[in-house]
């Protein structure tokens, strides 16, 4: 429910429709008030009507259809002075992908950039994952993510892979310079070509019985570091 509340706030009017449930609990009455308050047509319908709608997908008694995301360019993002971003490599399930927009979106509306091969794609169960996040979430999808954060380093951004193994610590880097945090599966890491592409690695934690952190997990703890340290240059 909380992906099509966002949706309504996000893109208003530019909803095509929005069907409920006939016989819908409180919340989702309150959610088609909201809905039509923002001028978002309202249809209510029966329980069979939005399981053809979804195509067998989950709905929780709510569908609306909007606009398709918007994707931004790598080159003006990298143009950004300031620039912080998060980078994922070969993030394949949606819940993590989804977890990370949430997070990103919450420390900063930090754009994530990920490559348009191996790593999932943007589904229903990625939107519901992020809770709704990414309708608001900067979006960067790339051919080559390895290209990406080589283009990222040429242009004098600090390209830092996340590895549980890496000696030096993330608080150890000036992370008030433009930033791009490279995170890879929890499975396999970075793959080579991403890695070669960082121009350093580091730890979030020294390693432990638990050799690394799930995805989102561990971009949730980088931009968090990234923006305390932001927080207290320009204080």
């Amino acid at each position: 429910m909380q992906p099509v509340r966002e949706a309504v706030t996000v893109h208003g009017t530019a909803l095509e429709r929005l069907l409920v449930q006939a016989d819908a609990a409180p919340r989702l009455e309150a959610l088609a008030r909201y809905a039509s308050a923002q001028g978002v047509p309202v249809e209510r319908v029966s329980r069979q009507a939005l399981d053809r709608a979804s195509q067998g997908g989950m709905h929780q008694g709510v569908l609306c259809w909007a606009p398709e995301l918007r994707l931004l360019e790598l080159g003006p993002l990298l143009d950004e002075p300031r620039l912080l971003a998060i980078a994922l490599d070969g993030i394949q399930d949606p819940q993590n992908f989804g977890a990370v927009l949430r997070s990103a979106v919450a420390l900063g509306n930090v754009p994530v950039v990920w490559g348009e091969h191996a790593s999932a794609p943007l589904t229903p169960a990625t939107f519901r994952a992020s809770a709704g996040a990414i309708e608001h979430a900067r979006l960067c999808r790339v051919r080559a993510l390895h290209g990406a954060l080589s283009e990222a380093a040429a242009r004098g951004a600090q390209v830092i892979g996340l590895d549980a193994r890496a000696p030096a610590a993330l608080h150890a880097f000036d992370l008030t310079l433009p930033t791009v945090l490279v995170i890879g599966s929890e499975h396999e890491g970075m793959k080579r070509a991403v890695r070669r592409a960082c121009s350093a690695l580091a730890h979030l934690i020294p390693p432990g019985p638990v050799e690394s952190l799930n995805a989102s997990v561990a971009a949730g703890a980088a931009l968090y570091e990234a923006q305390v340290q932001r927080l207290k240059s320009s204080g």
